[in-house]
């Protein structure tokens, strides 16, 4: 499978969010569907030019969000974006947030106090 996407190296948007972000849009948008396989890491890589550990990045940021689930040699397959895709980004940021906060060692109550904070400040 071919997929529309580029890196653009000029950008100052690391390589692998710049993929993220196109795919992610690709699914919220229903160009891409449940079920569709994505390419393969290596044969992305080469597509665009890059190094393949910035499309395995990519994909892997992806399943975080849960967008798509690697499945070992079976590929990469998308397995999200039905329904709101507002809603779906923003599931997408809090998985980030989580998995963030988990690499940094800190506790759900923190990560809960910081959202908290956040959402009564903009009020």
């Amino acid at each position: 499978m071919t997929l529309d996407v580029s890196v653009d190296a000029g950008n100052g948007t690391p390589p692998y969010e710049q993929l993220r972000a196109q795919i992610a849009e690709r699914v919220h948008d229903g160009r891409l569907t449940e079920g569709d396989r994505l390419p393969t890491v290596r044969g992305l890589a080469e597509q665009l030019g890059v190094a393949p550990g910035t499309v395995a990045r990519a994909y892997a940021e992806l399943e975080v969000d849960e967008l798509v689930e690697g499945r070992g040699r079976a590929g990469t397959v998308v397995t999200g974006g039905s329904g709101d895709p507002a809603r779906a980004r923003l599931r997408g940021a809090a998985n980030r947030l989580v998995a963030a906060a988990r690499a940094d060692g800190l506790d759900d109550g923190t990560v809960l106090a910081v959202v908290h904070d956040a959402l009564t400040a903009r009020r």
